[in-house]
């Protein structure tokens, strides 16, 4: 069954695209606009108090201004465990680079999620997978690599723990603590899916099983709709020396599953 209900556009709509920031960029501005202008970032620089949510333990949650945007006009959604440090970084140097600009907030959330999504090596790997699931094919595009260019607005970049979370400055890779043994992170695991009543209509791809494991978990519980979860794509960044094999034992499945939730 194909869930996408064709639910009516939200009421801020603007130019036919709807965005969304949370009120969270306007609480850190103060300290993105204290942060060197024209130089690399470091972890000295931003995993700071200035800039951590919470903690618990081994684990700190940190700000970054590229999940603020949320493009509802998208119809695909990618979703990773949780921004890592590249990412992170990408998102504040673009963030600084266009306060120094002047640029408005809105924009400078949406510039900084068009370069730091999946930043890196892994958006090469990710873009050569979904094109050879054929996903350029049922969006009426050439090759995925445009979603992250000229047809952003048909891709929502986001991670099931919103904001970047670190293991004693390492990046949490959904292992050790499990996310649902920890109250900070299943608690930021349930928030996603507000995020998720934006993008209703939305296929989810997960990135690895670990993202997975939770998505299929809250289909199972009827929060959301099992039909929009494209399983079995593995986590495409280069650490995952399985990532070929994985995907050439899912690679049949995943084309069934986009045929029957497109429609084509």
């Amino acid at each position: 069954m194909n869930p996408r209900s064709g639910a009516a556009a939200s009421d801020t709509r603007e130019g036919g695209n709807a965005l969304a920031i949370s009120s969270l960029f306007s609480n850190y501005k103060p300290a993105l606009l204290r942060l060197p202008q024209d130089a690399e970032l470091t972890k000295t620089e931003l995993l700071t108090e200035a800039f951590r949510m919470a903690s618990e333990g081994r684990i700190a949650m940190y700000y970054a201004p590229h999940n603020e945007w949320i493009n509802r006009s998208a119809q695909v959604a990618i979703v990773g465990i949780t921004p890592g440090w590249t990412q992170m970084k990408a998102a504040y140097e673009s963030a600084v680079a266009g306060l120094a600009a002047g640029l408005p907030d809105e924009e400078i959330c949406r510039r900084a999620k068009r370069t730091a999504g999946f930043a890196g090596p892994m958006r090469q790997h990710l873009t050569a997978m979904l094109d050879k699931l054929g996903l350029p094919e049922r969006l009426g595009i050439r090759s995925s690599a445009e979603l992250f260019r000229e047809k952003a607005l048909l891709l929502h970049t986001t991670s099931l723990l919103k904001y970047p979370v670190f293991v004693q400055e390492r990046n949490y890779t959904g292992a050790n603590p499990d996310m649902s043994a920890s109250p900070l992170l299943w608690g930021q695991a349930l928030a996603f899916l507000e995020e998720l009543r934006e993008l209703p209509d939305v296929l989810l791809i997960p990135l690895g099983r670990s993202v997975e494991r939770v998505l299929c978990r809250m289909a199972e519980e009827g929060r959301i709709h099992e039909a929009r979860i494209l399983r079995g794509f593995p986590h495409p960044s280069g650490a995952n020396g399985h990532r070929e094999r994985q995907f050439a034992a899912q690679q049949d499945a995943m084309r069934a599953k986009l045929r029957a939730f497109y429609g084509r």
